[in-house]
């Protein structure tokens, strides 16, 4: 059995992050603690002591999940690939009463299959602790109570510990659900693109589910991303230090701070959207004190002297998609005669409709979004005409 993990070697920490998001997610990382941050696939890198990597499990808003190494290694068949998972003491982990789950990315190795290279780490697993205890632990493959990944890239293996059990976009707020919604890493990444910190107010004039004003209050009042999860793979780090992690989660919890009044709000065309959208929110705190109305965003009056950001609800996704030009020079006219003072960021799925806005981009920024290949585009509408 393994005498020490690679991260207990000084092997980097691996944060999972939107793609487009590197940028911020490096500064929200370098903000909580994290050293030597550096770009990966479809990641970071970084490096940090118990008690900063602890705060970023708990609290980091633009991450996914954060991976632990355990043991790397070549690899060119499942059955060496068995052999290695047997190597790790999975016993110093978790018992047979846990249940676990395995995640597998593979590409460019002998090994082709990624269900097939989770199920051999699964059963290499099953079966040690079915020869050490004489019992094994059950697969729960979509709630577990720890996640455990497989990297296998050119037949270089890494296994790793997911520490936020489970992907952080499912924050526990979403308990209503609208079609094609944004997903809560993206918003949160969206809204540090924005740089939004409080200073103007915030309206999503088409909110659908909240998601957008949902991470704009745990951003804005400091709600730790795990505020609402239940569980966290940290605790399952073999020499995972309870009484500093609860800790760590008191002092996070207690910098709370409430909303100011009326510098969030948002609406939505459909009253099915916005009961979702107050639902969502009634389960974070000062979430209730976000008002959302049943409004088109041709029927507001104006949004003077704010941040407007927004995921319009596009047509590629919702079977609509030859009246979206039509629909979003509608909303680039809104912008332009009703919004002077403000400045807005817009995100597009489909790129091509952001020449139908009708206003010139200050910057256009990628972020995927649920397989999109998107932009976040930032709208400057100034008062009277622009020098």
């Amino acid at each position: 059995m393994s005498e020490s993990f690679l991260y207990q070697s000084g092997e980097p920490f691996f944060a999972q992050v939107p793609d487009g998001g590197e940028e911020v997610a490096t500064e929200e990382l370098i903000g909580l603690g994290a050293t030597d941050v550096r770009a990966g696939y479809r990641g970071l890198y970084f490096r940090a002591d118990r008690d900063p990597l602890y705060r970023i499990v708990y609290t980091a808003l633009t991450v996914s999940r954060v991976l632990c190494p355990l043991s790397r290694f070549q690899c060119h068949s499942p059955e060496y690939l068995y052999k290695r998972t047997q190597d790790i003491d999975w016993t110093s982990m978790f018992t047979n009463r846990r249940t676990f789950a395995v995640f597998a990315t593979v590409a460019n190795s002998a090994i082709r299959h990624s269900q097939y290279a989770a199920l051999t780490v699964k059963d290499a697993i099953v079966d040690q602790f079915r020869d050490k205890t004489g019992a094994r632990p059950d697969i729960e493959p979509l709630n577990p109570d720890l996640w455990i990944n497989l990297y296998l890239h050119a037949n270089r293996a890494t296994l790793s510990l997911d520490l936020s059990g489970g992907s952080m976009h499912r924050r526990g707020y979403r308990i209503v659900s609208t079609e094609a919604p944004m997903q809560e890493t993206v918003a949160a990444v969206m809204l540090a693109m924005a740089g939004w910190d409080g200073s103007t107010p915030l309206v999503d004039p088409m909110c659908g589910s909240g998601t957008i004003l949902c991470e704009a209050l745990m951003r804005y009042c400091r709600i730790p991303a795990a505020y609402l999860r239940l569980r966290q793979g940290v605790r399952f780090m073999p020499d995972y230090d309870a009484a500093a992690w609860e800790q760590m989660k008191k002092e996070a919890d207690a910098a709370i701070r409430p909303l100011a009044e009326g510098l969030i709000r948002g609406s939505d065309a459909s009253a099915d959207a916005v009961h979702a959208a107050r639902a969502n929110l009634g389960k974070l705190p000062g979430g209730r004190d976000v008002p959302v109305g049943v409004r088109r965003f041709e029927d507001i009056d104006g949004i003077r002297d704010a941040t407007i950001i927004t995921n319009p609800p596009y047509g590629m996704r919702m079977g609509k998609r030859d009246a979206m030009p039509e629909f979003v020079r509608g909303f680039g006219d809104f912008l332009k005669q009703r919004c002077a003072g403000s400045t807005a960021f817009v995100y597009f799925g489909d790129r091509e409709l952001i020449k139908s806005i009708g206003l010139r981009p200050a910057f256009k920024k990628p972020l995927s979004s649920g397989g999109l290949d998107g932009r976040v585009v930032k709208l400057e509408m100034f008062e009277g005409k622009r020098a």
